[in-house]
Order: C-alpha cells, then sequence, then structure tokens
C-alpha cells in the first residue's frame, strides 16, 4: 500500500511528509508525529501502519492525556485480579493487545515522569509486568507516538527524560499547520464535500467563489479539523446546492472579520471578508457588521475606503 491513498494532499510540504512516512513506514523505527492539534497525526498513524509489514495485524490506539498515572499504566500493561480497589478481574493490556501489530501513543508529552520511566523500559526491552503482578509478559510492538508539545522544551524544563525523548524521535514527522498548506485547502474541501454528500445523503456541488476566498484567506488556528467542522455545520444548515458564507458558522465568519486574523493587513482578504459577510447578511449592512465584529459606522468607512458599492 502507498501512503498518501487516504491522507488528502498536493502541496510541497506534505508532499515531503508523505514521502518521509513511505520511506518509514516498513520498518520497525518507532515514529515520533508531532504537529499542532487537528493537523492529522492520527491519520498519518493510520497510514503508517497500514503501509507497513504489521498492516495484517492490530492497531492499538492510546490517549495518554485522557487518563490518570494509575488507570494509564493499566491501560497500558494491564493488570491481575486485586491488584487495586475495583479490579475484580484480570485485565490484558493495550501493549499485549497490540503484540505482532502497532500501538498509537497518542499526547505522549503528558506521561509522568514514573510512568515516562516504565515506558522507556519497555521500549528497551518490549517487556514490561502487568500491575499487581512480577511476572515478565513478552511482546512485540511497533511504536508509534503523537504530540502537539514541543518535546525539546519540555526536556529542557525538565518535565520530559531526554533518554525517552530521543527513544522516541528514531524518526520524527513534522505535520504542517493548514495555514502552511493552503494549496491542499480545495482539496480538501473536495474531499470533505464528498465525505459528507454520503453521510448526509445530500448532492451539494461545491462551496462558492466568495467561500473558497475566505477559506484560503483564513489562518485556520484548529487546522484540517476545524475545516473539517465548520464544512460539517454547512452540510447541517444548507439547502442549496452551493455553500454560501450564510451557511457558515457565526463564530467563523466573526473570526474572519477585518482586524481579526493575520491576514487583517491585507486589503485584499479585508475586501474578501467584507464581502462575504454583506452575502451573508443579504447586504443589510448592520447585520454584516454584527458579523465582521465592527461598528455600522466602522463597516460605512471601510466601505467607503476600498470603494465598495453596495
Amino acid at each position: 500500500m502507498t501512503i498518501g491513498t487516504d491522507v488528502v494532499a498536493k502541496s510541497p510540504a506534505m508532499r515531503r511528509v508523505l514521502d518521509l512516512a513511505e520511506r518509514a513506514a516498513p520498518t520497525e523505527a518507532t515514529v515520533l508525529i508531532t504537529g499542532e492539534s487537528g493537523t492529522g497525526k492520527e491519520l498519518v498513524a493510520d497510514a503508517l501502519h497500514a503501509a507497513g509489514n504489521r498492516c495484517g495485524k492490530n492497531l492499538v490506539k492510546v490517549n495518554c492525556a485522557a487518563l490518570s498515572e494509575g488507570l494509564l499504566e493499566s491501560e497500558l500493561f494491564g493488570h491481575v485480579r486485586g491488584a487495586f480497589t475495583g479490579a475484580v478481574k484480570d485485565k490484558v493490556g493495550r501493549f499485549q493487545r497490540a503484540h505482532g501489530g502497532s500501538i498509537f501513543l497518542d499526547e505522549i508529552g503528558e506521561m509522568t515522569p514514573a510512568m515516562q520511566l516504565r515506558f522507556l523500559r519497555v521500549l528497551e526491552t518490549m517487556e514490561f509486568e502487568r500491575v499487581g503482578d512480577s511476572t515478565p509478559v513478552k511482546v512485540d510492538v511497533r511504536v508509534i507516538a503523537a504530540t502537539n508539545r514541543d518535546l525539546r522544551r519540555k526536556v529542557e524544563l525538565g518535565e520530559l527524560r531526554e533518554d525517552l525523548y530521543f527513544r522516541l524521535k528514531v524518526v520524527e514527522i513534522h505535520l504542517p499547520a493548514l495555514r502552511e498548506r493552503r494549496d491542499d485547502i480545495p482539496l480538501l474541501v473536495h474531499h470533505f464535500v464528498s465525505t459528507f454528500n454520503r453521510v448526509f445523503s445530500k448532492s451539494i456541488e461545491a462551496v462558492s467563489d466568495s467561500v473558497m476566498e475566505l477559506f484560503m484567506s483564513y489562518h485556520w488556528p484548529g487546522n484540517v479539523r476545524q475545516l473539517e467542522n465548520v464544512l460539517e455545520h454547512a452540510f447541517v444548515l444548507s439547502r442549496r446546492q452551493i455553500l454560501t458564507p450564510a451557511d457558515l458558522p457565526s463564530d467563523f465568519m466573526k473570526a474572519t472579520g477585518p482586524g481579526s486574523s493575520p491576514n487583517a493587513g491585507d486589503p485584499t482578504a479585508e475586501v474578501r471578508a467584507i464581502f462575504a459577510a454583506l452575502e451573508q447578511a443579504s447586504y443589510n449592512k448592520s447585520e454584516a457588521a454584527r458579523l465582521l465584529g465592527i461598528s455600522r459606522r466602522t463597516l460605512y468607512r471601510k466601505l467607503e475606503q476600498h470603494r465598495i458599492t453596495v
């Protein structure tokens, strides 16, 4: 299987990511996937496993930030009956369930120091003991980890063991933010339109030019996940075959208004935002000003400044 089958990308930044992932996939090397929240780290982990030699075995996933130290230890390594209050029967841990396959550890930087030490030993020996038991359990697992944190900085602050950091970072795949791969936005929009047409049994053809202009100029702090959520919202509301700014979430429209994004100094982006707000407000200037998060007087000043006649 070729990496990229399920990853929507054509930008140079993402092609470099996919090339690195394709080279790492058939190896047994531990891979650390880094990048902001919403950039698609789990999707890359899925692709690494699917393109690797363990694709016929389990890919077991764990969110390290969602569990306390005690629960995470039990989830990863399992426990025996009576190991702690509530342990009424033996439990197989996720490392054991992943035997022969891969384990994906998301938010790896959130482990406590005690868990970091135990996890480091497992990485080095592929052997562990279940909670409440002294019998070693040997496994054969490929480890893929991910984080949206700066792990090098956490090492400098003493929050992450340096030996664990280097053990995790055998191969690092860094995912660019959506604002760094704008060439992919039209491709992602087409992908999500196709996906949501199936999900909602609709036949929406595309987004309007004004919507695409907003998408291309927006800074996307929530990355691909935010784009997906904005389009899902539009699909829920729209009764047309073309999605317009009127279908987009109001908070998104406010965020695209003048003075609200890194593109605020770009007069072209500001004009696009004004036109999009006017279109959504059916050219009601008071409503358009509200959507833009500015006063009606400021809107009139900007209309005059940009020589916009409505």
